[in-house]
């Protein structure tokens, strides 16, 4: 599962269980997130143990990026049997300043900014 454009990229490695965006995502609105939000619930689908989300090399999400990540964790919540741990950067003030309010979403979320 991947998606790769000029500006970002985002894909799910099995082998690792992680979910790894990088570049810039700055799309309008939440239909141009509709593939990036299917490829999150086709995640979902396979019910990992262990899943990670990393946002380490994501330099840039706007406030409807943020929308379609809350409402993943929001789906997430759904299936205790999943530990979400979510990797962002203290190095990147979107990250640092909007990444904590998932805990308040999922308190079981394994938060690391590094």
């Amino acid at each position: 599962m991947e998606i790769k454009e000029q500006d970002f990229h985002v894909w799910y490695d099995e082998q690792t269980q992680t979910v790894t965006c990088l570049g810039a995502l700055r799309l309008a609105g939440m239909s141009e997130y509709a593939p990036i939000i299917k490829l999150l619930d086709d995640v979902i689908q396979q019910e990992p143990s262990t899943l990670k989300l990393d946002l380490t090399q994501l330099s840039f999400l706007n406030s409807s990026g943020i929308n379609a990540i809350s409402k993943f964790v929001l789906k997430l919540r759904q299936h205790p049997e999943t530990q979400l741990t979510v990797q962002g950067s203290n190095e990147i003030s979107w990250q640092s300043k909007s990444l904590p309010n998932l805990k308040r979403l999922m308190p079981n979320l394994n938060l690391q900014l590094v």
